[in-house]
Order: structure tokens, then sequence, then C-alpha cells
């Protein structure tokens, strides 16, 4: 039933009410009065006398009676019409419910949400967002399952919701949830907001007996600080967000203005990268390994550069990200692997080559057979390729990784763990998957003036020696460094010092007269 249909049903309720308050009320005792005062009964009957050949009492009764039968149908009519109204009101409030609320959670969903934060910025009252994403979430659903992931959800919004009674609580979808503060935008009160969600959500959820530990990342963008229409406020919340998880997870961040800029120019690679990988814009770059025993170039490293028509030289951190986000990450290392093999072809035989795999090609069981695929089309030695896997890349499918690493090496490939000490740097996964190659990552190596660091990068070197691994300390750039790693046994550097990624043809010469150290490109 439509608006126009409950109105027209309210209104027949109405009227049916009416009547039967007027026929309880007024009527029947005015017809009882009547009757009483007027004799109207002893007056009735001698009409009926009079007339007997009429049968005027069957008809008077049968008046009546059909009256009395009407005004009974009229009651139960009513009372279907109030019920169907009631059911009809309870779907619509239903209805309403699941429209303006999550079904899962039960808190105001994204459309109340938007409707909460219009209603601030017409009335202008200071309000701000915070933007939650639940850390880890992913692998606690993967694992766990989806029943279980839900679960985890309701609880973590039952959290959100008991903070705070003035603060709007509602879920975006998936892990997100959002919280508008309103009538309040001071840094300091929102800082401390922040802190206590992170530490709620920190906390170990009890679910069906599991322990599950997540975290939190938030964003917070303030109106009319910030943005006054509330997609730009969600926008900016979102923008914030993500700088918090780059930063680290668990924690928060404020929007700034630099990040809208970010995003304009991220959204401008966005729409030109696909077409520059496709044409030749996006090409590989050569870095020169340095064997430290005899300072003879053993190798180079591919590394992605793209020099944009009007930006020019794009940093790789800021593009290979958006690569990966926009499922690019085969079509990449396809570039890097071909035009590698291309140029070292004309590299001595001992020069290898090292391409980087990303964290989202280890989930593919096909990796393997498609880089033994190229290499075989291209003509390559597979002992001369060594494929470089970071350990955080690892750790999210142990055995799948287990199981490309093992066909990798099979074929002849060489597997290397980079920046090895940056990430989980587990014992267990050098036991289990039998890497060729160990590489320190750059943040020891440049920091070896700390005690500490160097003691780690020594300690690194020992390890490898001891597992039967060359290890490659990457980040050199001063002939002390360079002399101190050869002294504690690491087997190759790669850095500023010896050379920086160059083109194709640059790393060609390089090759084919054996780099030395002390020959360092500027």
């Amino acid at each position: 039933m439509n608006s126009i249909g409950m109105t027209e049903a309210r209104s027949a309720e109405k009227v049916l009410t009416l009547f039967e308050k007027v026929a309880l009320s007024v009527v029947a005792p005015t017809i009882f009065l009547l009757f009483h005062f007027a004799n109207a009964f002893e007056r009735f009957s001698a009409v009926v006398e009079r007339y007997e050949e009429f049968q005027l009492d069957e008809i008077f009764f049968a008046l009546m009676l059909s009256g009395f039968i009407g005004y009974y149908y009229s009651l139960r009519s009513l009372s279907s019409l109030r019920r169907e109204i009631r059911r009809r009101e309870e779907a619509e409030a239903s209805a309403l419910q699941l429209a303006r609320h999550d079904s899962l959670t039960g808190l105001p969903n994204r459309r109340m949400l938007a409707a909460e934060l219009a209603m601030c910025v017409r009335s202008e009252t200071p309000c701000a967002v915070l933007l939650v994403d639940l850390d880890h979430f992913k692998p606690v659903n993967d694992l766990h399952g989806h029943e279980l992931g839900d679960q985890l959800l309701i609880e973590a919004a039952a959290r959100l919701e008991a903070i705070d009674p003035s603060v709007l609580v509602s879920r975006l979808g998936g892990d997100e949830f959002a919280c508008i503060v309103k009538e309040q935008a001071d840094e300091a009160v929102l800082a401390r907001l922040a802190s206590h969600i992170g530490r709620e959500i920190a906390r170990e959820f009890v679910i069906d007996g599991r322990r599950i530990t997540i975290g939190a990342s938030i964003g917070i963008a303030r109106a009319p600080e910030d943005f006054f229409t509330p997609e730009d406020l969600l926008r900016a919340a979102d923008l914030a967000m993500y700088e918090a998880k780059h930063a680290g997870r668990g924690c928060y961040h404020f929007f700034h203005a630099e990040m809208d800029a970010r995003l304009r120019l991220r959204a401008r690679l966005e729409a030109d990268i696909r077409e520059a990988l496709h044409n030749g814009q996006i090409k590989p770059y050569f870095q020169p390994v340095i064997h430290l025993t005899d300072n003879i170039v053993s190798g180079f490293e591919a590394l992605a550069r793209w020099e944009h028509p009007q930006l020019g030289m794009v940093a790789p951190d800021t593009f290979v990200p958006i690569l990966e986000d926009i499922g690019l990450a085969d079509e990449l290392m396809t570039v890097m692997l071909v035009e590698g093999c291309r140029a070292a072809a004309y590299w001595p035989q001992e020069c290898s080559l090292a391409v980087n795999i990303s964290p989202f090609q280890l989930r593919d069981p096909s990796l393997a057979r498609r880089i033994i695929a190229l290499l075989e089309m291209h003509r390559f030695a597979p002992r001369r390729l060594v494929v470089e896997v970071t350990e955080n890349a690892i750790i999210e499918d142990m055995e799948q990784a287990a199981a490309i690493i093992r066909e990798l090496q099979a074929a002849g490939i060489r597997v290397a763990l980079d920046d090895f000490g940056k990430g989980y740097s587990s014992l267990t996964h050098l036991r289990q998957l039998h890497f060729d190659h160990l590489k320190i990552d750059s943040s020891f190596v440049r920091s070896m003036d700390c005690m500490e660091s160097r003691k780690i990068v020594r300690a690194v070197a020992a390890l490898g020696k001891a597992l039967g691994m060359p290890v490659t300390a990457e980040g050199v750039e001063t002939r002390e460094a360079a002399e101190a790693l050869r002294a504690m046994g690491c087997d190759d550097a790669q850095g500023y010092y010896f050379g920086r990624a160059v083109p194709e043809d640059e790393a060609s010469a390089a090759a084919t007269r054996g780099r030395r150290s002390g020959s360092r490109a500027a």
C-alpha cells in the first residue's frame, strides 16, 4: 500500500470510529428515550393491530435486524481496517529501519549518517567525522569464517556505541564505521576520543572461545574547518584514515589540505597509468649489485621508473602502490621481466637479473608457471634470474608462497628474501622456505653509525653464512659502509655508492666493463 492508500485508509478509519462513537453515545440512547417518553411502543402496537394485514411488526423487526447486522459488520470492518493499518504501519516502520540502519549491527547506515551531516551543515553546527577502519579484520574473516567475522563486527559496534552516548556511531559497510561528534570540533577533544576508540578496539575480543586481537585506523575531518558538504567531509575523513594506515595502522590522523592535493594527483596518475604501462612510459632501470670480494658487477636489480609527459619522473613509491591497488601488478612484473630479459641478453652470462614480486601476486598459484613461460619465450637462462619477495608478502598465505617458491627453485630460478629485518623477520620462514639469498633492509645499513644497527647487520650476515645463503646489503651510500660490510662478511651490496638505477644502455655498458665500486655513478 502506498502513502496515498495509507492516508485514505486512515481517513476511513476515522469515519468509522466517529460513527461508532455517535452510535453508542448519541443515536441509541436518543431512540430509546423517544420510544419511552412518547409511548412509542404502545402506539406502534396500536398501529400494528389496526393494519394487521400489512404485517408491520415483521417489517419493523426486519428493519431493526438489518440495522443491527449492518452495525455489526461495520464494527467488523473497522476492526479489520485497524489490523491492516497496524500491519502496514509495522511494515513501514520495518522498511524505514532497514533503509536507515545496518541489518547486521543495527547501527545507523551511510544514508542516515549523510542525513545527520546534512542537518549539521544546514544549521551551521560545528561537527566532526571520525572514520574508523578495523585493522587485520580480513585475515580474521578468512581464517575463522564469515560467521565469526560478523560476530566480531557486532561486538566492535557495541564497543564503539558504549564509548560516548552523545556520539552517533554508524556502519558504512564492511569493516568501516563512522562517528559523528556534534557541536564539538576541538582538536584536543577529538584526539582523546580517537585514542579512546583505538584502545577499545585493540582490547582482546573473545568470540566462541577464540581470542582475537585487531586494531583500528582512524581518520578525522571537521566542519567547517575542512569541508562544508557531507560528501566532502566523508571523503576528507577517508583520506585521513588512509594516512593513518600508511603511518603504520593502529593510530589516528587529522585531515590536512595537502592530502586533497595528493588525492587529486593520485586520481590523475590512475587515469594515466594504464596507458603509460602499455606504451612504454613505465620501464625498468637497472641498479648494479656489486660482489664485495672483487668489486665486480654480479648483477642488476630491475626497478620500475615512470617518466610522465607532464609531471616528469614519478617516484616508484607513488605509482607502484597505485598499480597494485588497481590490479596491474602482474602487468608491471611482465614489463620488468620481459624488458629485463631483453636487456640482460647483452650482459655477461655471469650477470644476474633481479625482479620484485608484489604481495598480491603470491596469491596466484599460476605465478611460477607464468614466469617460467616468459623465460622460455625470451630464451633467458633461469639460473640468471633472482626473484625477490618480501616477508610481509609471505605471511599472508605461507603454504601458497612455499609452493610458488619451490616451483621457481625447481626450474633453477633463485629466490631472495628482500628487506630482511623490516618486516616480521621470522627464522621460521628462513627454515621452511629455503631461500637462495638474503637481503638486509637499507634502513639498517644507512644507520650503521648506531651500534644496535651495526650489530643487527653483523648478526644477519653471520646468519646467512651459517645457512649457506649469500647476503646482500642494500642502501650502501659511503665507502666506509662498503668496507664495514665487507669486513662483516656480506657477499654483495648495492646502493648509491656503487651506482643509481640507470637506463638499459648505461647498464649494458657497466655490465660489459665490470663496474667497480671506485667508479660509482652520479
